[in-house]
């Protein structure tokens, strides 16, 4: 069995409810500190719920309005989950990493590096912005990798040299099992394998740590050989929406690299990395339909590619801060489906080595997969 699933369906069916409507804490302060903007899982918090650790909304527009109270932990560190006062769940919330309360020998934090994702996942954005960010007519709508910059919170490039220090010190004092490099595309060539490369070279050789790189496709396929001989276990390049009109509004830069260029690049990657060694993110809840998302990830499956579906989280500062969340029903249009085709072609999370979808804890997906 899947060690991220869940006990039964309706346990799995409250996970879909809390990440698509997102939780209302009555002690904001608990747990690992939340983050504001940002790449990754922001605005959310990590909960040890039903067995296993996931990242819920708690600082959206949709989880000010949530049906569902986390109430203040007791003296055992649980916390009930309520909906219209009746007792649904409980949770914990996992403690402060160690290595956050370290600086490099240059004075920066720790967590200005990287940052704890889940209970056992070291993340980090290379390079805290983009090519399209500054420009609205051709940055993601959804994307807040600026916002995090701007509130002091990271910094705009971590060296090389930087990542190893912290690396080694979350294996060390917390246990991390496998980290995630992602960053913002800084050239129409490459579009961040270079620094990708140097980068997982240096962590892993401090530190014996599994890897995922995230970019879009690079220009010259050679660059998956590159990667992956500098140490990258899987990869990541993530559609985000995945029809044509979709893509076009939401992203209008980034659809310049079409489908059918992801596709080979797919082909490209899982021919040096393995199959289920390569994921793509897809945010449900952008305009795609539930029939679009299932359509376009079993073309994915076939290719050996993890389609990591999620549900559309609005972040605050971004231009589609007010756009809706998908609803638990439309989540449940994809992801009990979803799961049975990976799990019927043998193609799981619990497989890959390391990344987003490994982790699993932005989606449920993974609790449909047995």
């Amino acid at each position: 069995m899947n060690p991220l699933a869940l006990a039964d369906a309706g346990t799995a069916a409250l996970l879909l409810d809390l990440q698509s409507l997102g939780l209302r804490l009555e002690d904001s302060e608990v747990g690992v500190t939340g983050r504001r903007g940002g790449a990754g899982p922001s605005d959310h918090k990590a909960v040890n719920f039903a067995g296993r650790t996931v990242m819920i909304p708690i600082a959206t527009a949709s989880a000010c309005d949530s049906p569902f109270v986390a109430g203040k932990p007791d003296q055992h560190g649980i916390s009930e989950i309520r909906r219209d006062g009746v007792v649904v769940s409980h949770i914990e919330f996992p403690r402060q990493p160690r290595f956050y309360d370290l600086k490099t020998e240059d004075g920066i934090a720790y967590s200005q590096i990287a940052t704890l994702h889940s209970s056992d996942v070291l993340a980090t954005t290379l390079l805290q912005s983009c090519i399209r960010y500054g420009n609205r007519k051709t940055a993601c709508q959804f994307c807040a990798i600026g916002l995090s910059l701007a509130a002091g919170n990271t910094i705009l490039r971590k060296t090389p040299k930087q990542l190893a220090e912290v690396a080694k010190a979350a294996v060390e004092l917390d246990g991390v099992k496998h980290m995630v490099m992602t960053t913002g595309t800084p050239n129409l060539t490459d579009r961040g394998a270079a620094i990708l490369c140097e980068s997982a070279q240096a962590v892993k050789a401090a530190v014996d740590l599994p890897i995922q790189g995230q970019c879009e496709p690079p220009d010259e396929d050679l660059w998956f050989q590159r990667m992956k001989a500098c140490g990258i276990d899987s990869l990541g390049m993530h559609l985000e929406a995945v029809t044509p009109e979709v893509r076009a509004r939401i992203m209008p830069g980034k659809a310049g690299l079409t489908m059918a260029r992801y596709m080979d690049a797919f082909d490209a990657a899982v021919a040096v990395f393995g199959r289920g060694q390569v994921s793509t993110y897809i945010l449900a809840g952008l305009g795609d339909t539930a029939e679009a998302i299932l359509e376009v990830s079993q073309h994915l499956i076939a290719k050996g590619v993890y389609p990591f579906v999620v549900p559309f989280v609005p972040i605050t500062g971004t231009p589609l801060e007010n756009h809706p969340a998908p609803t638990p029903a439309f989540m449940a249009q994809i992801l009990p489906t979803l799961g049975a085709m990976l799990k019927q072609a043998r193609l799981l999370s619990q497989d890959i080595k390391a990344g987003c979808a490994k982790c699993g804890a932005c989606s449920a997906l993974a609790s449909y997969e047995v």
